[in-house]
């Protein structure tokens, strides 16, 4: 009878190991890419760069119009997600703890920003910011994005918090802790995993997202993502280096899942994702 399942197992296994090598195709090619020069990536086809090279990414990290892209989607990014998060703690702790009239209207509303596409905000976005002046900041983007993570942020913590016993905020009352002394100092530890899952997903939508990022800005605050699709010159894309700033773009996301990679697991096993 063990046979049968030790093939199962092997074939799984095999299955699993197929499926990996798939999806690191593009990302080795991706690499690949940028290790080579021009003249290489449209020549000849070839698994390994025949004359390695270190340009592109030299080009990259001495060039400011290129590693300051870098810098301004790091501020928005983490701009965006300390305020996602922030505000996304307090209205979730309402709707998990609280009913009053019109609650699951309201939270199906907040679900409703996210399921619109950012398009639909673009113009709206770009006119009130520069009548503002906020146009071109990085706090602009951060904003701007906290439409999409908040409401998705209050679904995934009312989710940790529901199963957090009503009885804990009662006992903390009853020995004598504020409320947001009680929030941080004792609710909040018991939702870790939920908090590093929401800002999980916070970052990464900010990281990846484009149109909202290039509409927004200009020229001091101008993403990586918004760099990257205006590298055309009069001969042609440069792909050794737009394949370097695509490995680098990589890097943080992996960095960020790196990090909370337990607190992801332990989301996905008890939380609402």
């Amino acid at each position: 009878m063990a046979a049968p399942r030790d093939h199962k197992g092997w074939g799984s296994a095999l299955v699993m190991t197929l499926y990996l090598l798939f999806l690191l195709v593009p990302i080795y090619w991706l690499v690949n890419m940028s290790f080579k020069t021009n003249a290489e990536i449209t020549g000849d086809f070839s698994l390994f760069p025949r004359n390695l090279t270190f340009a592109n990414y030299r080009t990259i990290l001495t060039d400011p119009s290129w590693y300051m892209g870098y810098v301004n989607s790091m501020i928005y990014v983490g701009l965006n997600t300390v305020i996602s998060v922030a505000v996304a703690l307090p209205a979730a702790y309402a709707f998990s703890r609280y009913r009053f009239m019109g609650d699951k209207h309201l939270f199906f509303w907040l679900l409703t920003n996210r399921m619109a596409p950012p398009a639909v905000f673009a113009l709206p976005f770009f006119q009130l910011y520069s009548a503002v002046g906020l146009f071109d900041t990085h706090i602009a983007v951060a904003l701007a994005h906290c439409l999409f993570n908040v409401p998705l942020a209050v679904w995934i913590l009312e989710g940790f918090m529901s199963g957090v016993p009503r009885e804990i905020d009662e006992t903390a009352y009853v020995d004598g802790y504020s409320f947001p002394r009680f929030f941080v100092r004792i609710f909040m530890p018991l939702i870790a995993s939920g908090i590093g899952v929401a800002a999980f997903f916070c970052f990464m939508f900010s990281w990846v997202e484009l149109l909202l990022s290039r509409t927004l800005t200009s020229v001091n605050a101008k993403p990586i993502a918004a760099t990257m699709t205006r590298t055309v010159s009069a001969s042609g894309l440069d792909w050794g280096v737009l394949a370097a700033a695509g490995v680098l773009t990589i890097i943080p996301g992996a960095l960020v899942i790196w990090f909370v990679r337990n607190y992801i697991a332990k989301g996905f096993a008890l939380g609402r994702v």
